[in-house]
């Protein structure tokens, strides 16, 4: 069988319907940064396990999770509450842990990713693949948002996705949710630049996950980050062809880019005790 790992924060607009998703698991985990809404009494109401841990940055959540929670099985998938595993990943999960021949110690997904009632499948920059099934003694979290796992051990690919609802609680609670994410993005982009961590020959990586880090470093250092964003997934990767949604969908990303550009200039400002 598998473990389910859920991190929480004022969940309880989502976290039913992801409940319901990973129902067929006996071990269910939620890990809930103090939530003030209805999200624990919920997960006890669905039979999850609930512990309690003040949020500090995504990577540092996580690897508390992997070093501290007693999973019953080997095998863990990690979901955030506004996903939901469809039946498809949900066998094909089960499928590998039962092997004991797996070559394998973690997998990667992929995603469909929601907005205005459809599956924006080009502006959402479809396929993107992010590490959730995996055996939490082989993996660490690194970033302080959006983390980069680490691997002891091979990784390997899952034919099925997961759906992606990330606007579900209302426009409201993206802006503040990325507003925040904004901060932390804004220090991997000061960090990123004064370790000189990109690497021109690591966009032609064999592997789609190190190809997307090496742009995401890339982006570090455009001019004009929140229009190349917006150019890059509304021409490049075709977003028009989602019509109005993906045009919606790629502002609404560029504005995120402009978040950050700006909080990185109010960083080295405030290190350099000039007013904003």
């Amino acid at each position: 069988m598998v473990s389910i790992l859920i991190l929480t924060l004022n969940e309880e607009k989502n976290i039913a319907r992801c409940l319901e998703s990973v129902s067929w698991s006996d071990d269910i985990v939620v890990l809930d940064s103090f939530s003030t809404d209805k999200t624990v009494e919920i997960a006890q109401r669905h039979g999850a396990r609930v512990f309690q841990r003040k949020f500090d940055n995504w990577s540092a959540h996580q690897n508390w999770a992997n070093e501290n929670i007693p999973f019953k099985h080997r095998w863990v998938y990690y979901s955030d509450a506004d996903e939901v595993v469809s039946p498809e990943l949900a066998a094909e999960l089960q499928q590998i842990a039962a092997d004991p021949d797996t070559p394998h110690v973690a997998y990667r997904v992929r995603y469909k990713n929601f907005f205005l009632g459809k599956w924006i499948k080009y502006a959402g920059g479809y396929p993107i693949w992010v590490l959730r099934f995996f055996q939490p003694d082989k993996v660490r979290w690194e970033r302080l948002v959006n983390p980069a796992p680490v691997v002891d051990g091979s990784s390997g690919f899952l034919r099925n996705h997961f759906l992606h609802y990330s606007f579900n609680k209302g426009f409201d609670a993206w802006f503040d949710k990325h507003n925040k994410y904004s901060m932390g993005e804004a220090l991997e982009t000061i960090r990123s630049l004064e370790e000189d961590r990109f690497r021109l020959a690591s966009l032609l990586a064999p592997d789609a996950p190190s190809r997307r880090r090496a742009l995401k470093e890339l982006s570090f250092r455009l001019p004009m980050r929140p229009v190349a964003r917006f150019l890059y997934l509304y021409l490049l990767k075709l977003g028009f062809i989602d019509g109005k949604a993906g045009f919606h969908y790629c502002v609404l990303v560029s504005i995120y880019e402009y978040m950050v550009v700006l909080k990185v200039q109010e960083q080295r400002r405030r290190a350099l005790q000039l007013p904003l």
